[in-house]
Formats: structure tokens, C-alpha cells, sequence
């Protein structure tokens, strides 16, 4: 397994490639903007699109999806549906809302060659955010950042929810490395040791 960040967007959002070298094959995550460099990487990697993966449905996590999905009409496109939906017809935050949008919920697996991605419901930032967890890496995406959380005034943000999801993440067994959608990664015993809101979640 092979990661590849790249912050995009005007307010540097993570994106992820992650990699399974043996089969040349890619997921993307979190692609907030910057189709083409995306691309581009994926070209110099020389490797297969699979899919793209939403942590949650914010534009700076997505805006760069649908031109992705129209360049790589094979990969599959994934989202939590409490992102896509408010009333079952308009998209809350996905703007366009490909027809090829498939969604994702807890306990789901994605098989990417000999990598399993796991699907776990992280929501408190958003309604439908989620961790993507493959062998011992969280992509936290805004749920879980290093020293902080996601902030929960947005539309379906709520603090007891994240503070439950933060619970949820500190409670794993063992470490891992933490991924999240802004600023540096971290270790999931690093944030037990030191994050004050997963330290707070935990001892609730």
C-alpha cells in the first residue's frame, strides 16, 4: 500500500491517492479541486482509477469529483447518502450530482487489489461524514485532525454527534496513522495522548 497526498483547492484540502502497487490500481479520496493535477498524478503513476471516495459531501472535498468520474467513466463514485439528499431529488453539497453516484454506510467493504476499505459512519461534522479505514490508516476526513476536530456549525453539524464519533475513533484497538482532510497527519495514540476533543470524547 502506497499513499500519495497533495493538498488542492483554495484552502488546501488533502486528497489522497491510495495505491495498491502489486495490482496498479488507485482509489482517490477527498478530491476538493484540481482535476487535471489529479490526473496528472494518476498518469505519472501509471495506474488504474477504481474509485473516488467522499468523506463527506463539503465542496471543498468533492468539487473536483464529477470531472474525475467524466474523465474515468469506469471508477466508481461513492458518497454517504445523507450528503447527496435532503428531500430524495437535490444534492445538499454535491454540486453536479453525477448519475453514476453510488452511496456508502457503515460496515461497507471496497476492494482495491489486495487492499479492503472499510466503511465506518463518522458523522458530527456533517450528517453522512465517514472514515475510511484501510489495514492501520484512518482517513479522518474533517471528523478528526491533529489536535482538533471538524468544526459543527455547518448545516447537519452537531457537537455531541462529532464528540460520539471522536469516542468511536479513540476506542479502536491499537494504533493508527491518522489521514486527515486538513493540515498534517497524526497517530491515533498521538491524538489519545494530547488532542483535547478526542480526550474529552473518550472521558465522557
Amino acid at each position: 500500500m502506497t499513499i500519495h497526498a497533495m493538498q488542492v483547492g483554495p484552502i488546501g484540502t488533502n486528497c489522497y491517492l491510495l495505491i495498491d502497487e502489486e495490482a496498479s490500481l488507485c482509489a482517490v479520496i477527498d478530491p476538493g479541486d484540481d482535476a487535471a493535477r489529479i490526473a496528472a498524478k494518476i498518469g505519472e503513476l501509471g495506474v488504474t482509477l477504481c474509485y473516488i471516495l467522499i468523506t463527506h459531501g463539503h465542496y471543498d472535498h468533492t468539487t473536483a469529483a464529477t470531472e474525475l468520474s467524466l474523465r474515468y467513466p469506469d471508477a466508481e463514485l461513492y458518497i454517504h447518502a445523507a450528503e447527496l439528499c435532503v428531500d430524495g431529488k437535490s444534492p445538499r453539497y454535491f454540486y453536479p450530482a453525477p448519475e453514476n453516484v453510488k452511496t456508502y454506510a457503515e460496515g461497507d467493504t471496497l476492494t482495491l487489489g489486495s487492499l479492503t476499505i472499510r466503511v465506518m459512519e463518522t458523522p458530527g461534522h456533517s450528517a453522512g461524514s465517514v472514515t475510511l479505514q484501510v489495514g492501520d490508516v484512518l482517513f479522518c476526513g474533517d471528523t478528526l485532525f491533529a489536535g482538533s476536530c471538524g468544526r459543527t456549525d455547518l448545516p447537519g453539524g452537531d457537537m455531541q454527534t462529532i464528540l460520539r464519533s471522536l469516542r468511536r475513533l479513540g476506542a479502536l484497538e491499537g494504533d493508527y496513522h491518522v489521514l486527515p482532510g486538513h493540515m498534517e497527519p497524526s497517530t491515533l495514540s498521538r491524538e489519545r495522548a494530547s488532542n483535547p476533543y478526542l480526550r474529552e470524547a473518550m472521558n465522557s
